[in-house]
């Protein structure tokens, strides 16, 4: 061997070196250097692209031959392929035809080799399923625990871990498991299993469990593999049968998720869990007392844990304020939220939706494995081909169930004949083996003309194995009856076959007998009201505002303080010179100098009125108008007058219900001008949009503008509906419909406890599901109720008006049987008493009564009349007798007399006329003739002895034009 000859070994052994640029040579670099760019050919990213793999290693001057370079690119490609296909097909995603993945079924298959009946160790069980793969066993425990803790396949014993709290299972060396009753009935059927070959070739294992049930939606599935995943929610068990059999009926149903942490849900965009759908969770909340509200239910995916901590996080944020917090949690939910005096219940409840894992979407995504490719499907399309798939499985059993019974018939009758007829003696001279078989095939040939196949020489050495024993004890009658038996059974399959619908629905029937005890649904359906996080925020946090400056913010706590608010809630701020700003919450916004009017701002908010009289420019007229602001840009200044310089607002107010208050004018002394002050009623001028220019109030210079008197809404009443579905008031037109509510108006809610309450409506407003009247409430109309008196034992009526509106109160003794019978609020309410019929006696005839004329009107605390002494049997509502509420008196009929006082400013009749019609116009001609006849109106003079004091006016005095414009207190 040569010097020069060139050393080659094998890719990572010793002595391997890196490979060279061709161009380089065989030049070595020193020890610790690396070899650069400059050191080797510059190849660029064209040439390199151009260049086949194959050739880069290879000297294309016809130099010394290179080592060749292995091609990669497709190694890597058919790689990823294979890792994506394994990770979906063998781990992620189950298969349609049994519901399993392949650990559980697996952990399934070796649950049923080790079954004998007793409790095996959850440790055993995972070494036993480690021979037909190799998991790890932390992921097979882990995966046993999941399907046990669903109660349905596994029977459990010991600590299993608890969905609820969140606490995991003991080590699988304590806990025992084995398969239920169900699972031995429902996922196993060795004949009808496909097996093939475990992963080391030493076992079998099944391709798929034969499952007779929809055990896939039944337990939900949920895994992540590469490019895909997949979740299936849980369904319940009473309902996918029933729906099991809609389908074999042909009829049509409907599958929604039933989870086992109960809770709400609203799956109203379930879409049956394909991709883009959504279901929204919610823990069931329920108010205790006045301070405390219990969480008895959980949303799926969360537990008590989880929940406590998301309660407190959004306390220490300030979304809600809570004061304490307890589980009680054992084998049911049970959460204590403890609140300080002072919040309402109904809007923590909401808050605890809005801001914690009380409420979460869930978004299903129906992913399944149908001949080894994944398939994206409903849950209406899984539960049809699963029940198909349960048909043709009942199907293949029958089948196998016939042919073994028509076999036991075939060799029954074989062994009547053999026997009955001594074909057994036969053989006695027989010396050989095949004489035997012949000699018995002799004897049976004049008997098999009823068998329904032909005898085998396997039946003819079946024959030759009876004993003598059961020769000689052979009855022919019990063999006749073992035949009829077998003909009764095959008869009874065959039947099922012919008739494979109805034996389904029967076989679906029998599991839901047989297993669905305590299976029924735990999730409530309903339908969820949207909550807005902004109505239901705790406001934790101070504005304030520098008017002259024009900063509004949390942080300047030295400024003026405007109002509680929250981090999440939108500001809005109107300045003097007639621009707004609304903007998000923050430590210091500048809005601009001389602002006059900041408050929270509420979104689509139409009964928020701002009433303003503003001067539009420098020279311009003055201008009244009232506006709402329902939606606008944040951050962006705008202009409620018409934006001209020198816009300057006297007066300014923000209305929550529409409020229009009065309020008088002051001009300065100008020219001719006889009248410079009267009133202006806001409740005369029309709600238009912020970028109306409004009315004219005057086209003179305005001195000061002040407020003479609040007033009442100008708004309509608010129309109120209550939705049943969701249990919420609404003002869109759903449910039943509740009247017309002003300020002030109250509901009257009763509870079939007995507990009678009125309410200011509100859209926040939670009611309890045993609710019995909800109405608009009317003081002085009296409310009436029957009610069994539990000491007694016998009926009471009592009517009453409610005299403390702000008291819940229970119009029931105190006695544990006492219950609610009727409740009536009707002015003249009536009843049917009907009579329980007396042993020996004709029954009574039944009672009309007219409560108004049977009791009269006591304190809500009162017991009432005894009803009857009779036993009744029950007590019916009837129509109301026809009632008309008095009319209330007219203001208009009254007549007030106001004592006249002496303007000091020498207004008159007629003048004051004149100026309360100049502002009314909206057009302007009219503006321009109104001012017109202000200023050319010639008034009748006022002799001295004119005034109610009998002297003579003040003179006006000259106006010195010290008194600016100024803004209302």
């Amino acid at each position: 061997m040569d010097e020069n000859d060139e050393l080659n070994f094998p890719a990572g052994e010793e002595g391997e070196e890196e490979n060279q640029n061709p161009s380089a040579g065989d030049e070595r670099l020193p020890a610790g250097e690396e070899r650069t760019s400059a050191d080797d050919e510059d190849i660029s990213g064209d040439q390199l692209e151009d260049t086949p793999i194959e050739t880069l290693g290879q000297n294309t001057e016809d130099s010394e031959p290179q080592d060749a370079l292995t091609r990669v690119s497709g190694m890597y490609k058919d790689w990823f392929l294979d890792y994506a296909s394994y990770v979906i097909l063998e781990r992620a995603v189950p298969a349609i035809e049994d519901g399993f993945k392949p650990v559980q079924r697996r952990i399934m298959h070796s649950l049923k080799d080790l079954d004998d009946g007793r409790y095996n160790k959850v440790a055993n069980v995972v070494g036993h399923t480690m021979q037909y793969h190799p998991h790890g066993d932390a992921s097979i425990a882990d995966a046993m625990v999941q399907i046990g803790q669903k109660e349905l396949l596994i029977d459990t014993q010991g600590n299993w871990g608890n969905i609820l709290t969140g606490d995991s299972a003991a080590a699988s060396r304590y806990i025992e498991a084995r398969l239920s009753k169900f699972a031995l009935e429902v996922v196993f059927s060795p004949k009808i299993t496909e097996w093939q070959q475990s992963y080391d070739g030493r076992n079998k294992e099944p391709v798929n469990l034969p499952v007779k049930f929809p055990l896939l939606l039944a337990q939900g599935a949920e895994g992540i593999a590469v490019g895909l995943s997949t979740k299936i929610m849980p369904h319940n068990f009473l309902e996918l049968i029933d729906a099991s059999i809609k389908h074999l009926e042909g009829k049509r149903f409907k599958l929604f998720p039933d989870f086992p942490t109960a809770g709400i849900i609203d799956v109203t965009h379930y879409k049956e869990g394909l991709r883009g759908g959504k279901i929204r969770v919610r823990a069931k909340i329920a108010q205790h007392t006045k301070t405390t509200l219990i969480i008895s239910e959980i949303p799926y995916g969360t537990n008590t844990s989880t929940l406590i901590e998301s309660i407190l996080k959004a306390n220490d944020k300030g979304k809600i304020k809570i004061k304490k917090i307890e589980d009680n949690t054992a084998a049911e939910v049970e959460i204590v939220v403890h609140l300080p005096p002072g919040i309402s219940p109904d809007k923590t409840i909401d808050a605890l939706y809005a801001f914690t894992a009380c409420e979460s979407s869930i978004s299903p995504l129906g992913c399944i494995i149908e001949d080894n490719k994944p398939l994206f499907i409903g849950v209406t399309e899984m539960l049809r081909r699963s029940t198909d798939a349960t048909v043709d499985l009942l199907r293949q059993e029958l089948e196998i169930q016939l042919a073994e019974l028509e076999e036991q018939w075939h060799f029954a009758s074989l062994e009547r004949i053999f026997i009955e007829n001594r074909i057994y003696r036969d053989i006695e001279e027989e010396e050989t083996w095949e004489g035997v078989i012949a000699a018995i095939d002799k004897g049976l040939k004049p008997f098999t003309k009823n068998l329904r196949r032909a005898v085998t020489e396997e039946d003819i050495i079946r024959l030759t194995e009876i004993r003598i024993k059961r020769i000689s004890k052979f009855d022919l009658d019990k063999a006749q009856q073992n035949l009829e038996n077998l003909e009764q059974k095959i008869a009874e399959v065959k039947h099922h076959l012919a008739n494979l619908v109805a034996y389904a629905i029967a076989y679906f029937v029998g599991l839901k007998e047989r297993y669905g005890k305590g299976r029924e649904r735990k999730s409530e359906i309903r339908m969820f009201e949207d909550i807005e996080a902004t109505k239901v925020v705790i406001r934790n946090t101070k504005l304030y505002v520098n008017r002259e400056e024009g900063f509004v913010g949390t942080s300047l706590k030295r400024e003026e303080y405007v109002t509680d608010c929250s981090d999440i809630d939108d500001i809005i701020a109107f300045t003097k010179e007639g621009k707004m700003m609304i903007f998000k919450v923050d430590s210091k916004v500048f809005v601009g100098k001389g602002i006059i009017y900041v408050a929270i701002f509420k979104k689509k908010d139409k009964r928020t009125i701002y009433n303003m009289v503003y001067r539009d420019g420098k020279s311009g007229g003055t201008y009244i108008k009232r506006f709402n602001v329902t939606s606008i840009t944040r951050e962006k200044l705008y202009d409620v007058g018409k934006g001209k310089p020198g816009t300057i607002v006297y007066y300014f107010s923000g209305n929550p219900n529409g409020e229009a208050e009065t309020v008088t004018v002051n001009l300065r002394q100008s020219g001719k001008i006889k009248k410079l002050k009267w009133d202006i009623d806001f409740a005369d001028v029309l709600i238009k949009g912020r970028n109306t220019k409004g009315n004219i109030v005057s086209k003179y210079p305005v001195k000061r503008i002040e407020l003479k008197e609040k007033g009442l809404s100008t708004l309509k009443p608010r129309k109120l509906w209550f939705d049943e579905t969701v249990q919420r008031l609404n003002i869109d037109d759903r449910g039943e419909y509740m009247g017309e509510f002003r300020s002030g108006d109250r509901l009257l809610i009763v509870n079939q406890s007995g507990l009678v309450k009125t309410v200011t409506p509100e859209l926040t407003l939670r009611f309890d599901e045993d609710i019995v009247i909800l109405e608009k409430w009317i003081p002085e109309k009296p409310l009436s109720a029957i009610y069994w008196e539990g000491e007694k034992e016998l009926f009471y009526v009592k009517r009453f008006l409610i005299e403390n509106p702000d008291k819940e109160e229970n119009i029931l003794t105190d006695h544990p049987k006492s219950y609610l019978e009727r409740f009536l609020t009707d002015y003249l309410p009536r009843v049917e008493v009907v009579f329980a019929k007396k042993r020996g006696q004709e029954r009574k005839d039944n009672w009309v009564l007219h409560l108004e004329e049977f009791i009269s009107v006591k304190g809500i605390t009162a017991m009432g009349n005894q009803l009857t002494k009779d036993k009744v049997l029950e007590i019916n509502g009837l129509s109301p007798l026809p009632y008309e509420p008095p009319e209330p008196t007219k203001t208009e009929d009254i007549e007030v007399v106001e004592e006249e006082s002496v303007d000091e400013e020498n207004v008159d009749e007629v003048g004051e006329k004149e100026g309360a019609e100049k502002w009314i116009s909206d057009s302007q001609s009219d503006q321009e003739q109104a001012d017109d006849a202000s200023s050319s109106h010639n008034p009748p003079e006022k002799k001295p002895n004119d005034t109610p004091t009998g002297k003579s006016p003040k003179k006006p005095k000259k106006d010195a034009g010290d008194d600016q414009p100024t803004l209302f207190d």
